[in-house]
Order: C-alpha cells, then sequence, then structure tokens
C-alpha cells in the first residue's frame, strides 16, 4: 500500500481543535510489528493541520478493518477521548458482510472472549473463562446469499466483531483468520461506518464514513441495500 500525505488528508472527515476523525482504509495498520512496511503512526505528521504536534491515537481498529478512527490532536483531548472509550460513552456503529443465514432480524451476542494460539497468529474464541463480550445486531438487508448487517459493540475486545460473527456460524466476508478460505479471496468486509461522541459538552460530534470500494462493490453485485443507520 502507498499513501502520500495529499491521500491521507483526504480521507480525514471531521477536525476541530481537540479532534480529528479519520476514514482509515482497509489494510493499512495502525501501529508498528513484524513485517509492517507502512503503518498509520507513519502518517500522522501529515495530519497535523497546524497544530503543535500530530494527533495521537485514543483507540484502534484492526488493519484489514475500514472506517471511523478517532484521535485526539493534544495530550488534554486525547486523555479526555480514551475516558470516553473507557466508560462506553462513544457510540460505535460497525457494517459488515456475512455470507450464508443469520438468527433473526436484530438481538444481542453477549459470549465471553478468550485469546488463543491460532495458526496464523493469536485469535479469540468463545470461552465461558473469557472476558465479557457484548455485541449488539440488527440485519439490515439481505440479497445474493450475503446479509448486511449493523454491529454495535457494547464492549471493547480484540476481533470481538469478528469473533461472534463467526461463532454464529456466518464470519464476515474475506476474513482471513475466522473465515473458511485462507488466504481469504476478498478484503475483510468490516467497516467502522459510524461514530458519535461528546468530547465537550456544547460540541456532539457524528460522523459517518462511506463504504470502501470493495464493500460497495460486493453490495452492488448481491444487490444489497444501505438502509437508514437511525
Amino acid at each position: 500500500m502507498t499513501l502520500t500525505a495529499a491521500d491521507i488528508r483526504a480521507r480525514v472527515l471531521h477536525r476541530d481543535d481537540d479532534l480529528l476523525v479519520l476514514d482509515k482504509p482497509t489494510g493499512l495498520p495502525v501501529h508498528a510489528g513484524t513485517k509492517i512496511q507502512l503503518h498509520l503512526e507513519e502518517l500522522l505528521d501529515d495530519i497535523r493541520f497546524g497544530a503543535a504536534e500530530p494527533p495521537r491515537l485514543a483507540h484502534r481498529l484492526d488493519k484489514d478493518t475500514s472506517g471511523c478512527l478517532a484521535m485526539g490532536r493534544n495530550a488534554e483531548s486525547t486523555a479526555a477521548l480514551a475516558r470516553l472509550f473507557r466508560q462506553g460513552l462513544v457510540e460505535k456503529v460497525y457494517w459488515a458482510v456475512v455470507r450464508g443465514g443469520w438468527p433473526g432480524e436484530a438481538g444481542t451476542i453477549d459470549r465471553p472472549l478468550l485469546k488463543i494460539a491460532g495458526e496464523t497468529g493469536a485469535k479469540m474464541e468463545v470461552d465461558p473463562a473469557g472476558k465479557a463480550a457484548v455485541t449488539d445486531w440488527r440485519r439490515l438487508d439481505s440479497a445474493g446469499g450475503l446479509v448486511l448487517l449493523e454491529l454495535r459493540p457494547r464492549t471493547g475486545r480484540t476481533h470481538q466483531l469478528r469473533a461472534h460473527c463467526a461463532a454464529l456460524g456466518a464470519p464476515i466476508l474475506g476474513d482471513p483468520i475466522y473465515g473458511p478460505e485462507r488466504p481469504a479471496p476478498v478484503p475483510l468486509h468490516l467497516h467502522a461506518r459510524r461514530i458519535a461522541l461528546r468530547l465537550r459538552p456544547d460540541a456532539p460530534v457524528d460522523v459517518t464514513a462511506p463504504l470502501p470500494a470493495h464493500m460497495a462493490a460486493t453490495m452492488a453485485a448481491a444487490g444489497l441495500k444501505e438502509n437508514p443507520l437511525f
């Protein structure tokens, strides 16, 4: 993946004195790691926009997950943002495309997750000995053997949405860890669609990220429609 300064600036969805929300592209890791040639932290100086320092990460998205990523633009706002995430005061809405059946129209997945060793590294597995993990969901549309889901995690466990969907027998399309095909033939179809928060009581922020091209193409080919979020 190659991203220029102009590319990353064009993906900024919201910017004020305290907060920046970025539409993170699929395939871009947030942090450095083994065999990672490019990661988001290397690009943060490109979205400083005249601030005294680059924005700071207050949460993360998986490398293969696209969409809304919120960052503080100074130390104080980053700490406040992190507190909102810890206290569950940030509304996070994801869209996912899964293949096959899905049990019902709306509900809640309440299944604890435990980290285990997988074929390609650590993964999460439903296990009573794991940490509490809760995801609210609703079906947005079904067509062509695919289901479009809205997922709202109440907790923030690693791979929570991916592991929960797989546990219900419908892994997210393109998932190289929880899906049936390795490597996956298509990119992961999981998108952080919307984020809403109040970093300042008088300035609510509500941001929606456009669908990535691969997910929009899959939905169009299958006949899945974008239903209203709320």
